[in-house]
This record gives structure tokens, C-alpha cells and sequence, in this order.
């Protein structure tokens, strides 16, 4: 995958870097795989706005991914590429050897007529999926599962790559070096499909016009500073600058930690960031 730039004959296209989806089938796939998605505008089920910046957008269907991976020992062949509206990753379409089709997350240096199949006994391969424990050490590996059977949690964005470290002392684990280089455990019977994701330059992406964001449902946002002080804790002021520490449009301090999940704080041997600890008082003699 590569990016697209395009000639500065308008301000808009001055800049403007996208996808080059040229190596994409053009149809849409197979209906069967795809459910209606309803739109939400940031709005949960009473009605209230939850997530602020949202609405409009083009019209979308969700794609079925098979992230399980439970078909075992059946090689499917991998017979096209199409891009998915809901995720940064794109789709590799797979028919099996009895005639079922589905969808996974296209690896790097996956093509078209290849063959994957996933099982215990699968090659050490680009696209094949087996159980964690018997994946290498040092392979990269992606849609990785926290829970057997629950179907892949880690490793699902674009240019994603999760390195297997090997099992640990009890040998019912594995280390696995997350992309943010945190490092956690997961069950050895946890699938995993080997390499790394492609659409890795999507990051180097630039819309170009705020029409682009709009199409992806994404609404305009004011700053705070330039609100009344009783829309925002930021508003107001004789000078740009914000007084005290930054706070939401709530009061609520900006850059604080927000996990809440103490279930699996056991499996993770090594945080993505050390916690800062607090600068020591100078005595004064």
C-alpha cells in the first residue's frame, strides 16, 4: 500500500495525501457478510449526547470478520482485497475448500491467490492462524484473542504487528510486546494469525478539506477559550491563555488516566509508560 499526492492545482488538493486503493476490488462483496449499521450521532440510548463532534456521514454497512478463526484445517484461498469504512485495516476475502466466504484482516504481503488455513499443524506463514503457544518466539503475529474462543481483541489496526515472546515459567502464558511496547500475558490456546497488518501509511493520511471529515461523520468542534465562560471552564479571560489546568467542557481534569479495568492488571508484566514519580523537595540547609 502506498499514499496518493495529488498536483496543487487547487488549495485544496495542496497537501492532500490519501490511500492508494487502486489494488482494491471496486464491488462491494458479498451481501451475506454485511449487517445494516445504524447511525448514531453520539447519542446512547436515552437520547443524550455521549460523544460530542458527531453526525452526518456517508451511509455505512458493517463488514462480518471473522476473527475466531475457527475453521480448522480447511485451506481457504484468498480471492480479492476491499476496503472497510469501519476500520483503518483492510478486508482479504477468503473461500474455503467447501464454498464458505469470509472475511479477515489483510495482512502485509498477502495476495491474491494465495492459500491460508489455520490449525495447529499450520505453516509458519504469512495469513495462516494458529494457538499462540505454538507461534515461534520473536514472530509477529496480529489479531491475537485475550480470552479463548472470544475471537481477537489485540493487534487490529492498521500496521499493527504483536510480538510472541515465548511462554513463561508455568508455561500456561505467553509474553506477548504489544505496539505500544507493553508487555502482557495471554492464554497459550489464544489464536493468533502470523504477520504483521497492512495499510501501514495510513497514518501518513492527510484529508486536505473539512469536507472529508464530514463524509466520515465527523462534526466541527469550538475551542473552549473561544466560549463564554459559562459554556466552558476555559471561556472568558482578558488574555488566550488558560487559567489553571486544563479541564472538559464538564470541569473535569484533562490528562488523567481513565482505566478502570483491575481484572487483567495481573497479566500485564510491563506498562507502556513507567509512572512518573513525584519531583523530590530540595532540603534547604
Amino acid at each position: 500500500m502506498s499514499i496518493k499526492a495529488f498536483k496543487p492545482t487547487t488549495s485544496t488538493l495542496r497537501g492532500t495525501k490519501l490511500e492508494d486503493r487502486s489494488h482494491l476490488r471496486k464491488d462491494s462483496g458479498p451481501k451475506s457478510l454485511t449487517i445494516a449499521k445504524r447511525k448514531k450521532s453520539g447519542r446512547n440510548n436515552q437520547g443524550r449526547i455521549t460523544m460530542r463532534h458527531r453526525g452526518g456521514g456517508v451511509k455505512r454497512r458493517i463488514r462480518v470478520v471473522d476473527f475466531k478463526r475457527d475453521k480448522f484445517d480447511i485451506p481457504a484461498k484468498v480471492i480479492g482485497f476491499y476496503f472497510d469504512p469501519n476500520r483503518s485495516a483492510h478486508l482479504a476475502l477468503l473461500q474455503y475448500a467447501d464454498g464458505e466466504k469470509r472475511y479477515i484482516i489483510a495482512p502485509k504481503n498477502l495476495k491474491e491467490g494465495d492459500t491460508v488455513i489455520s490449525g495447529e499443524e499450520a505453516d509458519i506463514s504469512v495469513g495462516n492462524a494458529m494457538k499462540i503457544g505454538n507461534v515461534p518466539p520473536g514472530s509477529e503475529v496480529h489479531c491475537v484473542e485475550s480470552v479463548p474462543g472470544k475471537g481477537a481483541v489485540y493487534g487490529r489496526s492498521a500496521g499493527d504487528a504483536i510480538i510472541a515472546q515465548g511462554k513463561d515459567s508455568s508455561g500456561k502464558y505467553v509474553q506477548i510486546k504489544m505496539p505500544s511496547r507493553e508487555i502482557r500475558l495471554v492464554n497459550v490456546n489464544c489464536m493468533a494469525t502470523l504477520g504483521r497488518i497492512g495499510n501501514e501509511d495510513r497514518m501518513h493520511m492527510k484529508y486536505g478539506k473539512a469536507g472529508r471529515r464530514r463524509l466520515l461523520g465527523w462534526r466541527p468542534s469550538v475551542r473552549g477559550k473561544a466560549m463564554h465562560p459559562g459554556q466552558h471552564p476555559h471561556g472568558g479571560g482578558e488574555g488566550k491563555g488558560v487559567i489553571g489546568k486544563a479541564k472538559d467542557i464538564w470541569g473535569h481534569k484533562l490528562h488523567k488516566r481513565t482505566r478502570k479495568n483491575k481484572k487483567t492488571e495481573n497479566m500485564i508484566i510491563k506498562r507502556r509508560r513507567s509512572k512518573q514519580r513525584p519531583h523530590a523537595k530540595k532540603k534547604i540547609i
